[in-house]
């Protein structure tokens, strides 16, 4: 018996375009610049340093993708992580140093939030080390239950570090 269920192609989501204080905020993979944020994450971030560039480019292809740019240069990124229905898991979220302050984080979430496939999952999870104040203005806050949750980690799998806590 085959059974045939109806499912929303999401691929064909109209893409977001947003013009802001001179950058260009995007969900429009072609306009991204994957090598700006491969750089900054596996060189940079203290959560996936080290991540091989073919791993990268999986995650990426495979998830819901934000950025943004200005000149050229990719200096803002975030990932839904999803199966576009009941869940997603916000990932790799970060803005370089010198385009901090000016609220390109926020307005990534803000537009990323404002998704209606988004407000209708029942459940999205981080992880952060010191972003919590902007998370909590999009409805993010501690576990209910934390001894519900659990984890496989493997903090250094992509660098020699195998112990890292980071």
């Amino acid at each position: 018996m085959i059974v045939t269920i109806f499912r929303e192609n999401i691929f064909s989501m109209e893409p977001i375009v947003v013009e802001f204080k001179g950058y260009t905020i995007t969900t429009d993979k072609s306009l991204m610049i994957p090598s700006d944020v491969y750089q900054w994450l596996s060189e940079i971030s203290y959560w996936t340093k080290g991540v091989p560039n073919d791993i990268f480019m999986r995650s990426f292809e495979n998830s819901y993708c934000i950025g943004a740019i200005i000149n050229g240069r990719h200096v803002g990124f975030g990932r839904l992580i999803t199966d576009y229905a009941t869940f997603a898991y916000l990932a790799d979220v970060y803005v370089e140093e010198p385009h901090r302050g000016i609220g390109l984080a926020t307005k990534m979430m803000e537009l990323l939030f404002n998704l209606d496939w988004v407000k209708n999952l029942r459940g999205i999870k981080l992880a952060t080390l010191d972003a919590h104040v902007l998370y909590r203005k999009f409805g993010f806050s501690e576990p209910k239950f934390p001894e519900r949750l659990m984890e496989i980690s493997r903090p250094g799998i992509y660098t020699d570090n195998q112990n890292s806590n980071t």
